[in-house]
């Protein structure tokens, strides 16, 4: 299961897109350099508000592109960076990684997996009935959050378009991603 990086992304303000940009550094323990969400404990403003001194398990948001392409085939005006994610990958189904999953990007970067993304009201104020498009059903009738993955940053080192991934699972038995 290896894929590639398409676009990454940063914004040191908490605006809801983040502009594409030709390369970000990752930080160890702490995120994507100059991104608000960079720090050891959460930056998630209303995670924030609810714990400050909470640990950060968001410091990197990444999306496959097959999700974009399948939210603009419904109608939806995105791109890379639109979500708000720092890394738009290729070639992996990043909703089927277990937990503790690393991603090797890049060079020497490695993140490791941490949980889902939890949609919010803000997919709507983006682009109505955005928010529902993110959520699907699984057969047994489970809800299946479809907006990006979250990871922490092992390891630092810069990344591109174009970039190798390479996936690393964990030891079983495996845990299946939660909201984080």
């Amino acid at each position: 299961m290896d894929g590639r990086v398409v676009a990454v992304a940063a914004s040191s303000g908490h605006d809801f897109s983040k502009p594409v940009v030709p390369r970000i550094t990752l930080l160890a323990g702490l995120g994507v350099e100059g991104d608000a969400h960079c720090g050891v404990t959460v930056k998630h403003r209303s995670r924030v508000k609810a714990n400050p001194n909470q640990p950060n398990l968001r410091q990197v948001h990444l999306i496959p592109a097959e999700r974009l392409d399948s939210l603009a085939a419904q109608g939806f005006g995105v791109a890379p960076g639109a979500l708000g994610e720092n890394v738009t990958t290729e070639g992996i189904d990043l909703f089927a990684l277990p937990r503790g999953t690393r991603l090797h990007l890049g060079e020497t970067a490695v993140v490791e997996v941490t949980g889902l993304r939890n949609p919010c009201h803000q997919l709507d104020s983006f682009q109505k009935g955005l928010m529902k498009a993110t959520l699907e059903r699984a057969p047994d009738g489970a809800l299946l959050l479809r907006a990006g993955i979250m990871a922490v940053v092992l390891e630092g080192g810069e990344l591109a378009a174009g970039d190798a991934v390479r996936v690393v699972l964990p030891a079983e038995p495996h845990l299946a991603l939660e909201r984080v």
